[in-house]
C-alpha cells in the first residue's frame, strides 16, 4: 500500500532530512531502530525497547489508524509501502516523518516474517512548505487589498463621493452581479487605465441592474 507521496516537495528543499533505519519482527512484535530512528522519536538509543504498541502510541492521534492499516496490510501481503504521518516525540514535539519500507519471507513458510525500511525525519521541509504558502497567500492577500483600493479611489473621484461610500457601491455591485469585489475592482482599475475610457465608463460597471431601474424611474 503505497501513498500518494506528497511530501516530494519536502524532500527536494535542500533541507538535511534526518533518516533512520528499522528491522520490525512481526511475529514478536518488536523493532530494531538505529540510532538515528530513536533520536527521531526523540529518545537517546537503547532508551526504551521499541513495540509495536510504543511505536503507535507515539503516531499522532489523526494519523494513528491510518498507519496502523498501512502497517498491517504490509504484513499480510510484504508489498512495498510509504506513508506520510505524525508523531509525538518523547518531548512532547510533533513531528512529520515518511516512513519506506518492504516485507521479507521466511523462506522455509514463505510468510511475511518481517518488515524493513527508513524513516525520513521531513518536519523542516514541511515548515518550510508552509512558510511559504502562508507567504504566498500573504502576497495574494495584499495584492488584492491593493486594487481593491485602487478601485475605491477610482470610483470616489468619478462618483464625487467619499472612499468609505465607493467601497459600498463596489461590494453593492458585487452582491448584486455575483461577480467578486475583487475581480470588479479589477475591471474599474483596468476601464479607468484605458485609453479612450470616460467616467461614464467606470459608473456603468458599478450600476447594477437595481440602479439602473431607479435611475430611469426618477427620470420618468
Amino acid at each position: 500500500m503505497t501513498e500518494p507521496m506528497e511530501i516530494e516537495r519536502a524532500l527536494t528543499l535542500g533541507t538535511n532530512h534526518v533518516v533512520g533505519r528499522y528491522r520490525y519482527d512481526i511475529a514478536r512484535q518488536v523493532w530494531w531502530w538505529s540510532d538515528e530512528t530513536y533520536r527521531i522519536h526523540g529518545f537517546e538509543p537503547g532508551d526504551i525497547v521499541p513495540t509495536t504498541s510504543l511505536v503507535l502510541a507515539h503516531k499522532h492521534p489523526g494519523d494513528r489508524a491510518r498507519v496502523s492499516r498501512v502497517l498491517a496490510h504490509a504484513a499480510l501481503t510484504g508489498d512495498p509501502f510509504s506513508s506520510v504521518h505524525r508523531i509525538m516525540d518523547a518531548r512532547g514535539r510533533e513531528r512529520t516523518l515518511t516512513v519506506v519500507g518492504e516485507g521479507r519471507r521466511d523462506p522455509a513458510t514463505q510468510r511475511v516474517s518481517e518488515l524493513v525500511g527508513f524513516f525520513v525525519d521531513i518536519t523542516a521541509g514541511i515548515e518550510v512548505q508552509a512558510s511559504e504558502a502562508a507567504t504566498a497567500s500573504i502576497r495574494a492577500a495584499a495584492a488584492s487589498r491593493a486594487v481593491i483600493e485602487q478601485a475605491k479611489g477610482v470610483l470616489a473621484f468619478v462618483l464625487d463621493v467619499d472612499p468609505d461610500a465607493a467601497f459600498a457601491r463596489l461590494r453593492a455591485t458585487s452582491n448584486d452581479t455575483n461577480v467578486a469585489v475583487r475581480e470588479l475592482a479589477q475591471r474599474v482599475v483596468a476601464t479607468a487605465c484605458t485609453a479612450g475610457s470616460t467616467a461614464a465608463d467606470v459608473i456603468a460597471l458599478v450600476s447594477s441592474g437595481r440602479d439602473r431601474a431607479q435611475d430611469l424611474s426618477a427620470s420618468a
